[in-house]
């Protein structure tokens, strides 16, 4: 007979890293993730098995067989199946008493503010190129002083940028406002990882097709953006631990051992990053052939 489920004994060896008032009040935290792919899959399991006890959780797509290389609902049994429910019960299976909303339709307009609703935590986990809901969802966030963070897959490993309430929001750090999506793209990965540790080792250049919006990706990539930003939920969370917000950053990658920490004032008009997106503008301009 399989035993009843326990809070406190499913999430017992987190304590010594947690305190038990401080895995108690895990419990009682909500947080959004935009997405359910490759990140946000991974994310939300990592989250449950923290102990976080709410999620609102959203992904209008389905389960398709290139998902398999690192998705990790992505299996034979899940295909066709809608992200987030698949994603939901991967949740339950873990935490029987979680709090999930599920949003089938994704975010958009209509269903922002109840996805933002009492949410202490936004982990952004869109596709790369969902520029307009990204935007507002982290507008939103500022707005309602919900600490936010976004962890990038690269290569083989991870790039994060926190914004915290009164500091620097997304768009002072990015500065999209009304640019056409090829300049936020640019904006974007440069603004992730000014470091970009991730490129010298690209060994098929052509598995990059921004003109089909797809790229390389790995597994070991999106388990390290969970690791990190997980611990970086667990701080703002908890409020414990230093927490580096925009326009500080951090990329770690694995693969060439490398972990470096970024500052960018002033966001995409640092003098270094403008000189970047300059660059990185001519090299994704011949890429989708408009150069």
């Amino acid at each position: 007979m399989a035993a009843a489920f326990d809070y406190q004994q499913a999430f017992s060896r987190n304590i010594g890293w947690l305190t038990p008032d401080e895995q108690t009040r895990l419990r009682g935290k909500r947080v959004a993730i935009g997405g359910m792919g490759g990140v946000g899959s991974v994310h939300a399991v990592t989250l449950a098995r923290l102990g976080v006890g709410a999620f609102h959780i959203a992904d209008f797509d389905t389960f398709d067989l290139p998902n398999f290389n690192r998705q990790v609902g992505a299996t034979m049994s899940s295909l066709g199946q809608p992200k987030v429910e698949v994603v939901a019960r991967m949740i339950r299976d873990i935490n029987p008493e979680a709090d999930i909303q599920v949003f089938p339709q994704g975010v958009n307009d209509a269903n922002l503010e109840q996805f933002l609703a009492g949410v202490d935590y936004y982990l952004d986990s869109y596709d790369f190129f969902a520029f307009d809901v990204r935007q507002k969802t982290f507008a939103r966030c500022a707005e309602l002083a919900i600490p936010a963070s976004t962890a990038a897959p690269l290569g083989i490993g991870t790039a994060l940028l926190n914004f915290l309430p009164g500091q620097t929001t997304f768009e002072q750090y990015f500065q999209w406002g009304q640019l056409p999506e090829d300049d936020k793209a640019i904006r974007f990965l440069v603004g992730l990882a000014p470091a970009g540790l991730h490129r010298p080792y690209l060994v098929v250049p052509a598995a990059v097709n921004l003109a089909e919006r797809r790229g390389p990706s790995t597994i070991m990539a999106c388990q390290l953006c969970a690791g990190l930003a997980a611990a970086e939920a667990m701080k703002i969370l908890l409020g414990r631990g230093k927490v580096r917000a925009a326009p500080h950053g951090m990329q770690f990658d694995a693969y060439r051992g490398k972990l470096v920490h970024t500052w960018r004032p002033g966001g995409s008009s640092n003098p270094l990053q403008r000189l970047a997106i300059v660059i990185g503008k001519r090299m994704y301009l011949k890429a989708l052939g408009k150069s």
